[in-house]
């Protein structure tokens, strides 16, 4: 038997939670409700569901920043459900990292499908089994990295950090992305962690170590896994 997806809604209005409480668990989704930012945050980093409907009118912090904070760290899929109808709002949570905007009064059966979407999304990526670039390639399944058809042989955090930054190749990721991806909300300061990694591992896959063409820094960011040529 599947287990039910869960879904955390972060929503100020009661009317709101209870509908989407009913809705979803009548649909064989499992839920959690909060109603302030720090509430919804706090429930996302003990229990991480597996998608989150986000209000962007809480009244501790406005949602698009609550959008942002969640991103640095949640891969799930995150559904915008908002009064706010404005084509700069839904573009602004879009770039923030939204998979999907709806606007209030809304459609259970829009939202029903428009989670369905996003779920599918977001599990379709993690059916990916192996990345390749270039001469460098990393079987998922198998956890064997290869350059120029060779195994290289990485530590388990090491490849924990070469797959999260391939499985985002092109993306700017930053600092506390990474260290709360790889390390645990914890050490989201302990920076000089993610220096030495990064260090170790650009020496096992660069050509280059000093001058980098897959793992570029970004000055006071992050980092950004490159496979295109400059």
């Amino acid at each position: 038997m599947e287990s039910k997806m869960n879904i955390l809604i972060i929503d100020d209005e009661v009317q709101i939670r209870k509908l989407l409480e009913i809705t979803l668990n009548s649909n064989d989704y499992h839920t959690h409700s909060a109603s302030t930012a720090r509430e919804g945050i706090t429930m996302a980093v003990v229990h991480p569901p597996d998608l989150i409907v986000l209000d962007l009118g809480l009244p501790d912090e406005d949602g698009q920043v609550v959008l942002c904070k969640l991103r640095e760290w949640f891969l799930g899929a995150i559904i915008i459900l908002s009064v706010r109808s404005s084509e700069e709002d839904i573009v602004k949570a879009l770039d923030n990292g939204a998979n999907d905007y709806l606007t209030k009064p809304f459609r259970t059966g829009e939202l029903l499908a428009r989670i369905r979407t996003s779920l599918r999304q977001t599990q379709n990526a993690t059916l990916i089994q192996k990345l390749e670039f270039e001469n460098l390639a990393i079987d998922l399944t198998s956890r064997i990295v290869t350059l120029e058809n060779e195994p290289i042989k990485l530590t388990a955090t090491e490849y924990s950090l070469l797959t999260l930054l391939a499985k985002n190749d092109g993306k700017v990721l930053t600092h506390s992305y990474i260290l709360k991806n790889i390390w645990g909300p914890g050490y989201t300061l302990q920076s000089q962690y993610l220096r030495v990694f990064v260090g170790q591992l650009r020496k096992k896959i660069e050509p280059n170590s000093n001058n980098p063409k897959f793992i570029i820094t970004e000055s006071g960011i992050g980092y950004r896994f490159c496979t295109k040529m400059e």
